[in-house]
């Protein structure tokens, strides 16, 4: 049976599942006994369309040829095929998509595939692998392609060295077992793993020496910067050939020692406060004190864009830093012994007089932060109202901004601020309150009778009171709320959602962000995290932002720039299809949450939601169309 653990039901499964897979295509009752999570992957190929007498698979888009796994994986998988035996196994490496990278030795039946995703050839170990992040197995008829019915394969995830993700599959497959589990190549499928796995670690560890080194050279005697750590994973191994594959090569041993080791200069280097001088190189940014002051969002994404470019064999042009970027950066590319570009190093200089060295500048607002159209014209009009002494409403959706803009627009030192959430009638407020000092009232949707009708008492009364009200549109209101709005339309303004303005977000993040501890970088982020960040629709505006943000700044335990699959699940994915509810966004984070809790299974995701399989499904089509 398709397993991910040793089943001593398995010896006496196939008959029966040969039995169950002909009741299925036909469409007539499955047998007794048949595990459902093979019934559920069957389900799913027929889901999908793929016909179980497909020949050929389905072409997959052209590979990019810049493939880090591969790059780190073909030493050891040229130094396992030795070991496959003639016309006995086969050895195929994918990425974290399932696309094919790279296939050795022969099994008749297991023809050359592009890809062994569930939605091109059903039900394989190289999918299972990758949903359960385990070893998986799948023998013989568990396969949904007529053509696989004589083969059994073992498959097992490659995870990246720093942040555990899944970065691709290693899969040998052989002629059927004739008694399974485990699979009789198992502890080869395991070695190679590993061993690919010791080499990405050693890569990772010499191209960030090698980044660190030329960052100290440009940086000085008085650089700062902090180098990034990789995780440290244990190998395993099997016995003869495969003993080859546990050791990566000693260019690669000798690399990741070194890289475990500070050196003087930059033990020294990390108490001073140097140039202006940032080394990135797609993955990594190492920062000196001097360029935290000069970089911004737009100057960070610039130079990782040329890093990104430079690495792709591009060359390295100009930085091309905006207009308004306040430096220039002297760029200049980073390279290995062979001559492969793996970064930049950017020297910047300040335009016009330097900045002070005291301490890093203040931060903007938040409740000002943004240069979008629609926030600009909001924030212009607020304040262009506020400047008289008579109320001010704001409104918009939960968490765009309302509260901490009231703030800055009052004032935040002199401004009393009273919840209506904890303070409903007002009657604790109103009374304490000083008439010279600013009133922000927030949650004014949260209040009580009383409350409502002392507040249109006071502005009967005192209608030049310094007042600023808050209000989230969304629940009915009672004629005395519906009053105090209607007093107050004249005088209101609207804040934008932030999925109307999410150029403002790279401006945003560094705002929200906690400040870092003396001689830490910034929180920082890859490009590909930006744009998820950017894609994702925010049902929870800013403030849903500023806990991702706050989030990642407290609890992330590697360093670097913060990569796109270290986000939230639902940011992670990416957006729907279509525009959704702010219910709907809520709906699907929690799918998407219980998937990932129950290793993608449906089956088992769908009974922890309390909803049936065909629900599920049905509400992920609706999410996709």
């Amino acid at each position: 049976m398709t397993t991910t653990d040793p089943s001593p039901a398995a010896s006496t499964a196939r008959p029966s599942m040969r039995v169950a897979r002909e009741r299925f295509l036909s469409g007539r009752p499955l047998p007794h006994g048949v595990p459902e999570e093979v019934v559920a992957a069957w389900r799913r190929a027929r889901f999908f369309g793929v016909p179980h007498d497909l020949e050929e698979p389905v072409a997959c888009p052209p590979l990019s040829g810049d493939s880090a796994l591969l790059g780190a994986a073909r030493p050891v998988l040229d130094r396992i095929v030795p070991a496959l035996g003639a016309g006995g196994s086969l050895l195929v490496l994918t990425d974290e998509r399932l696309r094919v990278l790279w296939t050795a030795g022969s099994v008749p039946g297991f023809g050359a595939c592009s890809g062994l995703s569930e939605q091109e050839v059903g039900h394989n170990s190289a999918a299972l692998a990758l949903r359960t992040r385990n070893r998986a197995e799948v023998h013989g008829p568990e396969h949904f392609l007529d053509r696989w019915q004589d083969v059994s394969a073992v498959s097992v995830p490659v995870l990246g060295p720093e942040s555990g993700q899944v970065l691709g599959t290693v899969t040998v497959a052989s002629r059927l077992c004739a008694t399974l589990p485990p699979h009789p190549q198992a502890a080869l499928a395991e070695a190679t793993r590993a061993a690919v796995e010791t080499e990405l670690r050693a890569r990772a560890g010499r191209d960030e020496r090698v980044l660190l080194d030329a960052y100290l050279r440009a940086a000085g005697p008085d650089g700062t910067g902090r180098e990034t750590d990789g995780a440290d994973r244990g190998t395993s191994g099997a016995d003869g050939a495969v003993r080859g594959a546990e050791r990566a090569t000693p260019e690669a041993e000798r690399a990741a020692r070194a890289a475990e080791r500070a050196t003087p200069e930059a033990e020294r280097a990390a108490r001073g406060a140097g140039r202006a001088v940032a080394a990135v190189d797609g993955r990594n940014r190492l920062v000196s004190d001097g360029a935290q002051r000069l970089l911004t969002p737009k100057v960070l994404e610039a130079l990782e864009r040329v890093a990104v470019n430079a690495r792709r064999g591009d060359g390295v042009g100009e930085a091309g830093l905006p207009e308004d970027a306040g430096c220039t950066a002297q760029v200049t590319p980073v390279r290995l012994d062979d001559g492969t570009v793996i970064g930049v190093v950017a020297v910047l200089e300040p335009l016009g007089d330097p900045m002070p060295s005291a301490s890093a500048p203040p931060r903007p607002p938040v409740g000002l932060t943004g240069s979008s159209v629609p926030w600009r014209h909001a924030v212009g009009r607020a304040v262009e109202l506020v400047r008289s002494p008579e109320p001010l409403l704001l409104t918009g959706e939960r968490g765009t901004g309302k509260s901490a803009l009231g703030r800055e627009l009052l004032g935040a030192e002199t401004v009393q601020v009273v919840d209506a959430a904890q303070d409903a009638g007002l009657d604790r407020t109103l009374p304490a309150w000083p008439a010279d000092r600013p009133l922000l009232l927030r949650h004014a949707e949260r209040l009580a009778q009383p409350g409502v009708a002392a507040l249109n008492s006071l502005l009967d009364t005192h209608p030049d009171t310094r007042l600023l009200i808050t209000y989230t549109p969304g629940t009915p209101v009672g004629p005395c709320l519906q009053r105090l709005l209607d007093k107050l339309s004249a005088r209101s303004v609207t804040l934008p959602p932030l999925r109307q303005r999410t150029e403002d977000i790279r401006e945003l993040l560094p705002a929200l962000a906690p400040r870092p501890a003396l001689g830490q970088p910034p929180l920082t982020w890859t490009l590909d995290a930006l744009r998820a960040l950017e894609l994702y629709a925010w049902p929870g505006n800013v403030t849903e932002l500023a806990h991702v943000v706050r989030a990642l700044a407290e609890h992330r335990r590697v360093s670097g720039p913060v990569r796109r699959p270290e986000l939230p699940d639902a940011v992670r994915e990416g957006p729907a299809a279509r525009p959704l509810s702010p219910m709907e966004h809520a709906e699907r984070a929690t799918i998407l949450e219980a998937l990932r809790r129950h290793g993608g299974n449906k089956a088992r995701a769908a009974a922890a939601l309390g909803i049936g399989r065909a629900t599920l499904y049905r509400k992920l089509r609706g999410y996709r169309g």
